[in-house]
């Protein structure tokens, strides 16, 4: 008899946890209602951050890759192979000249508007244009033809500068100069010395000294 009791006991505890178990899954598959929304009559302007934040794919991909532009003046600031000149031209109309390059193609300043320049004077027996050399190689290699021209200029015959040009396999333009180029240009008495102009045609920066290529990216890209 005690046998009997006991499996009936244990019959109706496993009914029991049976229908437990049957609750359990019937509340936990229970979909949940949706949040109220908030009475738009007592606020009617009131929106949440999920309606009011919006932000294009696009241009949420091309943010990452685009390079931020620095101020200018703090560009200068962190200089430290060169330093600013000519600092009276600066935002002034860059004068027009017409040079010969080594080649014997005539290049005229104002035909390069519409895009940025840089005019470089040099010299093939200038130590610290040497080394400014690769730097001007890699900042041509950055820019496309339409982005940016360089402009060097020597003074030397054009037989020496070519044959420094062939060697170096310099692969921005180079040019030789007669004396009478006009300010600031003519002006120049240090080299290497650089003058970047915007396409628009006006001096955005003079400059003295080597500048390494992350610094002329960061004067071409400059406010």
């Amino acid at each position: 008899m005690a046998t009997k009791d006991r499996y009936g006991v244990y019959g109706a505890t496993a009914l029991f946890l049976a229908l437990v178990l049957v609750l359990g899954a019937l509340h936990g598959c229970k979909k949940e209602e949706p949040a109220e929304e908030p009475n738009s009559t007592e606020n009617p302007g009131a929106k949440t951050v999920a309606q009011t934040t919006t932000t294009d794919p696009l241009e949420a991909v091309t943010s990452v890759f685009r390079e931020p532009k620095a101020d200018l003046q703090n560009v200068i600031k962190a200089a430290q192979t060169w330093y600013p000149g000519f600092e009276q031209w600066q935002g002034e109309p860059a004068p027009d000249f017409t040079l010969t390059d080594i080649e014997g193609n005539s290049h005229k300043l104002s035909e390069y508007r519409g895009k940025d320049v840089v005019v470089v004077f040099w010299a093939t027996w200038c130590g610290p244009c040497k080394l400014e050399v690769p730097h001007l190689k890699e900042l041509r290699e950055t820019y496309g033809q339409d982005k940016l021209a360089i402009l060097a200029i020597s003074k030397e015959p054009t037989a020496i500068v070519k044959a420094f040009a062939e060697e170096q396999e310099l692969n921005y333009t180079v040019l030789t100069s007669p004396d009478d180029l006009p300010a600031p240009f003519g002006e120049v008495q240090a080299i290497p010395s650089s003058f970047f102009v915007s396409a628009e045609g006006r001096i955005k920066l003079g400059v003295i000294g080597i500048v390494p290529t992350p610094d002329a990216k960061a004067i071409l890209q400059a406010q």
